[in-house]
């Protein structure tokens, strides 16, 4: 029923060690998204899907509100994650709370 987007294959590649736990609850925040191949990635060259990201996730998930911590947070993983044409928005999303150091809000 999901995407064809092998997420678990990111997660292993850039986050070896990731919590499960954590990486369920972002499955479960995303839900329908994760469904639909284009939703189920991140588009790092476009403004707006960062903004929805930041104001989203970052904000309402992470529980951040600096725009330019989370901006910079932003390109930090888009950058780390530059080789991958396709970039899972799970893997994605762990990376900005692991960045941002705010895994522990993921409960």
């Amino acid at each position: 029923m999901f995407a064809n987007v092998d997420h678990d294959a990111d997660l292993k590649k850039y986050a070896p060690n990731a919590d499960e736990t954590k990486v369920a609850v972002i499955r479960k925040y995303l839900g329908i998204a994760l469904q639909h191949h284009d939703s189920s990635l991140v588009a790092t060259s476009d403004p707006a899907e960062l903004s929805r990201i930041r104001d989203g996730f970052a904000k309402k998930k992470l529980g951040l509100s600096d725009d330019h911590a989370i901006d910079a947070a932003l390109k930090k993983v888009a950058d780390r994650m530059k080789g991958d044409h396709n970039k899972s928005r799970i893997c994605f999303y762990y990376l900005l709370a692991e960045e941002t150091g705010t895994l522990t809000k993921l409960i």
